[in-house]
């Protein structure tokens, strides 16, 4: 793995770790390949984004930087998700940890809706892929910041063995480049990991100033949208609201949007969220 030290992604990690050495002592390796046997097929998810701009939708019960979300609209996600035509796959947290929510959850989502479900998670070890394909998920993360050139191979193969997609997150134009070649998923992430946990405690406090303001995202980070290959889908993540989805859409160099706390922190609900998305763009 790449160095995380001083950041927030060193406590994530390590509390991962954790998670995950219960997990294999909970069901071995053997037992996820049971497991695999009885998953259901796999819903293409890059195929369900092309074609025409599309939102990725997310399903967490808290994170590092905002904090609770909003209990209702959790509660009211997944059907208001699968109604939408604008969202064209789910995106389902399964760190306990640090965002509340498991692969068990996932499981239950991907049997609640039609749509691909991509695993967001801080995927370092095979054992993981196996574990989210076993679980029923369509696609997973694999984040740039986090692994090395080589683990991202790896782990991508091993999703394709299965039948997977990988969405590569990016920060930088290194990461970028450190993407397998045949990747069809890039995304461009406007919040930081390399920050310290002071500073995501810092921007949890400043709530105050709105359900919407994320110290933590800089929405100038999509400028590297340019550097993607054009055959990819491309993904703009974090920090996204009605007021700036359509100035996204309009550098030309995304094909869809990733979002989660806009719609689970939004005080007039999950449903009248996604409306104002699907207005945003219509204008």
């Amino acid at each position: 793995m790449r160095e995380v030290r001083g950041t927030i992604l060193e406590r994530i990690i390590a509390d991962t770790q954790a998670e995950l050495a219960e997990a294999k002592r909970r069901c071995p390796v053997s037992e996820l390949e049971r497991r695999l046997a009885d998953a259901p097929p796999v819903r293409p998810f890059a195929a369900a984004l092309r074609g025409r701009f599309s939102l990725i939708a997310e399903l967490k019960v808290r994170s590092p930087s905002r904090g609770p979300m909003r209990p209702q609209n959790v509660a009211e996600a997944v059907s208001a998700y699968e109604q939408s035509l604008m969202v064209r796959a789910v995106s389902v947290l399964t760190n306990a940890t640090h965002f509340g929510m498991s692969i068990e959850r996932l499981a239950q989502v991907r049997a609640q809706c039609s749509k691909p479900v991509l695993r967001k998670e801080f995927i370092f070890d095979e054992y993981q892929v196996l574990e989210a394909r076993a679980y029923g998920a369509d696609a997973i993360l694999l984040m740039a910041n986090l692994l090395d050139p080589e683990e991202l191979r790896r782990l991508y193969a091993l999703a394709r063995e299965l039948g997977m997609d990988a969405l590569f997150e990016c920060h930088t134009l290194e990461q970028i480049t450190s993407v397998p070649p045949d990747a069809q998923l890039y995304g461009i992430n406007s919040r930081s990991f390399n920050r310290s946990q002071a500073d995501y405690a810092a921007a949890q406090a400043t709530r105050g100033q709105g359900p919407n303001w994320d110290a933590t995202t800089d929405l100038g980070q999509f400028q590297l949208g340019r550097y993607l290959p054009k055959q990819a889908v491309r993904v703009a993540e974090s920090g996204l609201s009605p007021a700036t989805i359509a100035g996204v859409r309009a550098l030309g160099w995304f094909d869809a949007v990733l979002v989660g706390s806009w719609l689970l922190l939004a005080p007039e609900g999950v449903f009248e969220a996604l409306r104002a998305f699907e207005q945003a763009l219509a204008e």
